[in-house]
């Protein structure tokens, strides 16, 4: 296995409209940067597009 894997260990470029740093100094990212990821991760985000809810372990 002579596989390449520093792309994956690489932290993903930002934009600075992805994210936003909350009062607390938490990154904060936005529904603009879970779109552009494509899935949702289940985690329950503030901004989720997906409309995930964490209490019910479900989409709305």
């Amino acid at each position: 296995m002579s596989e390449n894997l520093s792309s994956f260990f690489q932290k993903p470029k930002l934009d600075p409209e992805d994210y936003y740093y909350s009062e607390e100094g938490y990154i904060v990212f936005t529904e603009k940067y879970h779109l552009k990821r494509g899935y949702c991760c289940q985690s329950g985000c503030l901004h989720c597009p997906y409309g995930f809810n964490k209490k019910k372990k479900r989409r709305e």
